[in-house]
């Protein structure tokens, strides 16, 4: 993009260049720099001043990688030079240097003046981090530099003191004061080291009287490169052998249980809401009953809430008392409705893209607050980079290897630092999460990236390389005569609602063990059910003949169930068994419930029917409610919905964006058109800006009208420097002196002919 070879002409300004691009190049600078396009600039001169912002030049410089840097930055010690020096004093090959030059322009972080390539003002300033950030070390060459040949003989021919302090001041940061020495001062006339070495040109006079060591002195030192070492060698991914079944299934298992566990956890937030916080979190004590009712760990239960919350399956709403409480949405129900491998991908491709952050939950803040899961405070716009990053290197691992056990995780975080060695710096953390949430989720088994994971980061459907990988959903159970039965695999969804609430679940994996008691019966009778359709169900789904002790179980819970009947008085007890009533009536644990023995088989009570039934229910009781009427009601607890949050996903921001750039384009080429027909002179702040950095990057003087603190304009010539804060930093020639000027007094600035 844009010609740098040597021979050309070059262009007076970055905004020539960028004025003579196509509008695919723009296109693609506006996309890689998407805070150049809000809002939308005039025109080519203001586009080129706002690339130049140093808060924009961060942002550019922070998507580089460390080679790129490292051929920034050696254009930056260059100074203004052309392709071909740029490959021979980077160590990398020379088709690295060519495409990272390419990128550095298509970025506008370097253009292509009269005098050769260079970079934008201001990027000397934006590269610091030191060599792990691909930064030398190195300062610019100065003007009208000695040859490499010349710089390499003067080295050699100084004393051995003199070598002796240029290798002190360069192990010191490259620096040094000037105490006695003499700055200006001929070879022969030198005394002592420091003298020496300036008057050879080692040394050079730097800001407030200190001395500094040259780019070109450096170079010669390290043979000519800015490096020691090759820049364009990303670090490598330990890896081990692992058999591709092994990884494969262990993969689709994580991915089946994952979404069986996200559907255990909003059938429970149907019927039992939990408490939202003020601030919009989830408290701790409701991650902890949520783990236990997931049998899994609270690191495990906040990232399927959070991946639940991503995809839309999870919404605030008011409860009956008009507090926040946390329910799944109406997506659920659809969500259901579909197989277990679209459910993954649901939940999968929320993850992916989701900002939060659910590796920091049980942990605490700077303020030592705890993290909660789902407060508004737990996201990071760089961890979906960060998970896109860590999953496309663990693509390039090659099926039937993984992440090598205990150097992998390292060498994953090095590669990754490689590639982003500016942000954040809690890339550690953040890529150490995404291993384990990936492994969590099936997109990973045993670190190796699943078949299905691999299209899930390609952006194709992983639905049916999972759907191959998943076992088959039996429709039958092995009851067994110790009141268990055992699933020999996934249970098809139907079957298993009605399992869970006939049974409790007492083990899960490959085979899930669920264990019949008298209360989970009892539960199903609550629900709704008859001892009927309960033996009936029981014969439908086991394989072997119902055994007699579980037979014996239902048919009891049957019998004692509704015996005691509660009613509305404020509430009454009835039952038939009077000497259930008053062993009721006398129970210790009772004395809180108001009950009152009004006839051998009625009781009232003080407490709200609703409270009562879960009262006697702790007691051991089976109560049921009872109609006006006196007929039975009986049901499931309502469930409970939220309205389902619009979901903007990456496809929409994307369309937005390149809605946007093309606007910007079209704006760019309107403005420029118009400007063109307008006086040269700048008349507003913006325009101001736009000249005054226009003039930075050509080293060329100006006019400008400047009104002063007396109201009194006047025109000055200056020279430039910087503008940072609203502020320009110019040599004035009139005082020859470098003074500021307050950009909104200027008025207009003219080139200097």
């Amino acid at each position: 993009m844009g010609s740098g070879a040597a021979g050309t002409t070059g262009h007076r300004s970055l905004a020539d260049q960028l004025r003579s691009w196509t509008d695919e190049q723009v296109s693609e600078l506006l996309t890689s720099r998407p805070d150049l396009t809000t809002p939308a600039p005039h025109d080519f001169s203001q586009l080129a001043s706002r690339a130049a912002i140093r808060s924009s030049l961060a942002r550019a410089l922070d998507s580089l990688t460390r080679g790129e840097l490292s051929v920034l930055d050696a254009l930056v010690v260059a100074g203004q030079t052309t392709d071909a020096e740029i490959v021979g004093i980077v160590r990398a090959e020379e088709e690295y240097v060519v495409a990272a030059v390419a990128r550095l322009r298509s970025l506008a972080l370097a253009w292509d003046s009269p005098e050769g390539l260079r970079p934008l003002t201001g990027v000397a300033d934006c590269l610091v981090g030191g060599p792990e950030a691909g930064v030398s070390g190195l300062r610019p060459r100065t003007a009208n530099a000695p040859g490499a040949d010349v710089v390499a003989a003067r080295i050699g021919e100084v004393s051995e003191a003199a070598r002796a302090m240029l290798d002190h001041v360069l192990a010191h940061g490259g620096e040094a004061t000037t105490g006695s020495a003499r700055r200006n001062v001929r070879p022969e006339d030198a005394s002592g080291p420091a003298e020496e070495l300036l008057s050879n040109g080692l040394l050079v006079p730097g800001k407030d009287d200190l001395l500094v060591v040259p780019g070109e002195v450096v170079l010669a030192l390290r043979g000519g490169r800015t490096t020691t070492e090759p820049v364009d060698r990303a670090p490598e991914v330990a890896t081990a052998e692992r058999p591709v079944h092994l990884t494969e299934s262990a993969a689709a298992g994580a991915a089946g249980e994952f979404c069986r566990r996200t559907e255990l956890l909003l059938e429970w937030w149907s019927t039992r809401p939990a408490a939202a916080l003020r601030t919009g979190g989830l408290g701790v004590r409701e991650l902890k009953a949520t783990a236990l009712h997931l049998h899994q760990s609270e690191p495990d239960t906040a990232l399927v809430i959070e991946a639940a919350a991503g995809a839309g399956l999870i919404a605030t709403r008011a409860d009956a008392d008009g507090n926040p409480v946390w329910v799944p949405t109406d997506a659920f129900d659809s969500w259901l409705d579909a197989d277990i491998a679209e459910r993954w991908t649901t939940l999968a491709r929320a993850w992916l893209a989701s900002t939060r952050l659910p590796g920091l939950v049980g942990g605490r803040a700077g303020d030592d607050k705890p993290w909660n899961a789902l407060t508004p405070e737990l996201s990071s716009v760089l961890m979906p980079e960060t998970r896109a990053m860590t999953l496309a290197a663990l693509a390039e691992v090659p099926p039937g290897r993984a992440l090598a056990s205990g150097t992998g995780l390292p060498s994953l975080v090095a590669r990754l630092a490689w590639q982003r060695p500016r942000r954040p710096r809690s890339r550690a953390d953040q890529v150490a999460w995404t291993v384990t949430e990936a492994a969590v989720l099936g997109v990973t088994g045993l670190d190796a990236l699943s078949p299905y994971g691999r299209a899930l980061i390609a952006g194709d459907d992983p639905a049916p390389l999972l759907a191959e990988r998943l076992p088959a959903p039996v429709d039958h159970v092995l009851i067994q005569a110790d009141l268990t039965a055992v699933a020999p695999g996934p249970v098809e969804s139907g079957i298993a609602r009605s399992l869970q609430l006939l049974a409790d679940v007492e083990s899960r994996g490959a085979a899930t063990v669920y264990r019949f008691t008298a209360p989970s019966v009892r539960r199903a009778l609550d629900a709704g059910w008859t001892a009927a359709e309960v033996h009936a169900f029981l014969a439908s789904v086991s394989r072997t003949p119902v055994p007699q002790p579980l037979t014996f179980l239902v048919d009891d819970a049957v019998r004692t169930f509704g015996q005691v009947r509660v009613g509305y008085a404020e509430s009454f007890v009835r039952s038939d068994d009077e000497a259930t009533l008053a062993a009721l009536a006398r129970h210790p644990k009772a004395a809180s419930l108001g009950l009152r023995l009004l006839a051998p088989t009625v009781l009232v009570s003080t407490t709200p029917v609703d409270l009562l039934l879960v009262r006697l229910r702790e007691l051991g009781v089976s109560p049921v409610v009872e109609g006006p009427d006196g007929t039975l009601r009986v049901g499931r607890p309502a469930e409970v919905r939220a309205r389902t949050p619009r979901q903007r996903g990456p496809a929409h921001s994307e369309a937005r964006h390149a809605a946007q750039v093309a606007a910007a384009v079209r704006s760019l080429r309107a403005g420029d058109a118009a400007a063109r027909v307008r006086p040269a002179a700048a008349v507003s702040p913006a325009g101001a800006l736009s000249a005054l950095r226009d003039a930075i990057e050509r080293h060329a003087s100006v006019v400008i009208a400047f009104t002063d603190n007396q109201g009194v304009v006047g025109e000055r010539v200056v020279e430039p420097l910087s503008v940072e804060g609203g502020r320009l930093t110019a040599h004035d020639r009139t005082a020859d002196d470098v003074r500021t000027f307050a950009v909104h007094r200027i008025s207009r600035v003219t080139p200097v002919p």
